[in-house]
């Protein structure tokens, strides 16, 4: 058994830390819990980053650092290459679809993937967030999933097409 006890935070760049506060925490409804500015690196060289969090109900974050004047590639990513997926209730789901909607966000769903259905925005970065919600086959789903993971993944890398 790992003695990983769960994710404490995931941590992205943002082109501005204002703007990204207004769709994590205005938008999704995630309080700020702690900001902080950094003017040091561990091997002692000046800098000015600010590091922000956004807190979920189980007590996990999603934190930002904004570093003014340092190079980064934002680029809009596709779902496949990076995504935060974060899990609501269906009433909750459909709310923030329509919200999205009305908010003029790129909002994308309601995708029904079997075992949950999922709604899609972009953030002020260009980040894909996943809104989603188990379906009532998910525990049926998941359980034959993990039966099968193993497996699935052998025969991937057996037959996946040449790089």
């Amino acid at each position: 058994m790992s003695h990983i006890q769960g994710l404490h935070h995931n941590a992205y760049r943002c082109r501005d830390s204002e703007a990204t506060r207004a769709f994590y925490e205005g938008f999704l409804g995630l309080p700020l819990v702690h900001a902080f500015e950094i003017r040091e690196t561990k091997t002692g060289r000046d800098t000015r980053v600010l590091h922000s969090f956004y807190q979920m109900k189980d007590g996990s974050c999603l934190a930002f650092f904004e570093v003014p004047g340092s190079p980064f590639d934002f680029k809009d990513q596709h779902d496949y290459d990076l995504h935060i997926a974060l899990q609501v209730d269906r009433e909750t789901l459909v709310a923030m679809f329509e919200k999205g909607k009305q908010a003029g966000i790129e909002t994308r769903g309601i995708a029904d993937h079997h075992f949950i259905e999922s709604i899609y925005f972009r953030d002020p970065n260009g980040y894909v967030i996943e809104l989603t919600t188990p379906t009532g086959k998910a525990p049926e789903i998941l359980q034959k999933a993990k039966d099968e993971a193993h497996d699935i993944l052998s025969h991937w890398q057996k037959t996946k097409p040449a790089a």
